[in-house]
């Protein structure tokens, strides 16, 4: 075990987070600032998904209604001010980025994974002659082309959520679908890929584990491609456009995001890659007025102990006496994607951390308050006000970076991931158990650093 002082935070949070308690770090490298490198690839990959569109609408018929593209609603939450403890005035407005209901895969992976798999089909056929740049997209939703992705495979490690992703996407285009599944994954996201038509190989292993696996038996086929959840930045790239999606919906709802009216996105994290391009998307838009959060479980806080150690720095949960053990099955990962670690190592203003009882609590209160079908994991958002208003390190963080009663203006968002696709019985038993555990929350019986 671990007892090293990491680089980047005190004695008293690094305590907190190796006894497995909820806590916030805030970033000491953070620099909210325009940022004209991720604007421009902002502009790129939102001109890629445009190109898209048409082959989306044409494989997916639910995409008919809005042209082949993938978003989710932004749903203001009013009456769950109430119960999370946020009524106070100098709070803001809640908002919930409803990628819990993301068409084609039901989680915020469908983002990431469509745009790999479909970005990949595009790049070989077009290596291969199948595919001219003059061509409509739209071919590669051909008969001949599903003759050409058959022979060749697209496999993927996961817990669950990016597998159904991606797994669906490439099996629409004919290639053959490999899910290599951590032993934590769930049985019923298992079954829905089979059902599909999706290889699945579950692993005694963790996540890193199965990914680990599935990228060495890649390595031995020359056609099979493997979307690396830990290194892809086509992956990153896809997750990305939601920042100028999120600027088009605050816009419609007259809400202008600036330094009296800042934004705050609270993103769940596993490896990283949905959290980082979201986050990474938002700042080419919105600049020094966006604040990012990751949110953990307690138990795999995996970014908070690589941001806190330094990016260049790869540390383990296990190295700390961490179990990985969590309810939310997408976020039990051991360690920080590398990629990732870079890009935030000034865009990212901290991590905190939840146990997994809270997770079950909002799960609950989400469905009874504002009728959301979330999964626990989608759920660890909620926690993100709370840390920012009522913790130490929280009243530091704003009385640094934000103008004086800028947080009574401010905006959450709180990004939910998935939820839709959860079985009825499955999803009954998490609001159950929210219910039985009741309120308050842990986070209320802590005091969070």
């Amino acid at each position: 075990m671990s007892c090293v002082l990491p680089a980047f935070a005190d004695p008293s949070t690094f305590a907190r987070v190796r006894a497995g308690l909820p806590t916030l770090w805030c970033n000491p490298g953070y620099q909210p600032e325009r940022d004209a490198e991720a604007a421009t690839a902002l502009t790129k990959v939102q001109q890629d998904w445009a190109m898209l569109a048409p082959l989306l609408e044409k494989l997916f018929p639910v995409l008919e209604q809005s042209g082949g593209q993938i978003f989710s609603e932004l749903i203001e939450v009013e009456d769950l001010k109430a119960p999370l403890g946020y009524q106070d005035a100098q709070f803001g407005r809640l908002f919930v980025k409803g990628d819990h209901n993301l068409p084609v895969a039901g989680s915020v992976k469908a983002r990431g994974g469509l745009f790999e798999v479909l970005m990949v089909a595009r790049y070989q056929a077009l290596a291969e002659g199948f595919l001219s740049q003059t061509d409509d997209i739209c071919k590669l939703a051909t008969r001949e082309a599903r003759d050409f992705f058959a022979q060749r495979s697209i496999a993927v490690g996961s817990t669950g959520n990016l597998g159904l992703s991606v797994g669906v996407a490439a099996k629409s285009l004919g290639y053959t679908s490999i899910v290599h599944m951590s032993s934590d994954a769930k049985q019923w996201k298992i079954d829905r890929l089979r059902k599909q038509g999706v290889k699945v190989v579950q692993h005694r292993g963790d996540y890193n584990h199965a990914v680990a696996v599935a990228r060495d038996a890649a390595k031995h086929d020359p056609l099979a491609h493997f979307v690396d959840d830990e290194h892809s930045e086509l992956l990153f790239q896809g997750y990305m456009a939601a920042g100028g999606e999120l600027k088009q919906q605050l816009s419609d709802a007259g809400i202008v995001i600036g330094p009296d009216r800042p934004l705050f996105l609270y993103l769940p994290c596993g490896i990283g890659g949905a959290p980082g391009g979201i986050a990474y998307g938002a700042r080419g838009v919105f600049g020094d007025n966006v604040h990012c959060f990751f949110a953990e479980p307690c138990q795999s806080a995996s970014a908070m102990l690589r941001m806190m150690h330094g990016p260049d720095a790869p540390v383990s949960v296990y190295d700390i006496g961490l179990t990985n053990r969590t309810e939310a099955d997408g976020m039990a990962v051991a360690t920080m994607s590398d990629l990732v670690a870079e890009r935030m190592r000034s865009r990212l203003a901290g991590v905190y951390s939840v146990g997994d009882d809270d997770l079950f609590r909002w799960v609950a209160m989400a469905y009874h308050g504002a009728s959301l079908q979330l999964e626990p994991s989608a759920t660890i958002g909620f926690a993100g006000p709370h840390f920012l208003l009522n913790s130490a390190s929280g009243k530091r963080f704003a009385d640094q970076y934000l103008n004086k009663q800028a947080l009574s203006n401010a905006i959450h968002i709180v990004w939910s991931t998935g939820g839709a696709f959860v079985p009825e019985l499955k999803f009954q038993a998490f609001v159950d158990r929210g219910i039985e555990l009741g309120l308050p929350s842990n986070l209320s019986k802590e005091t969070v650093s």
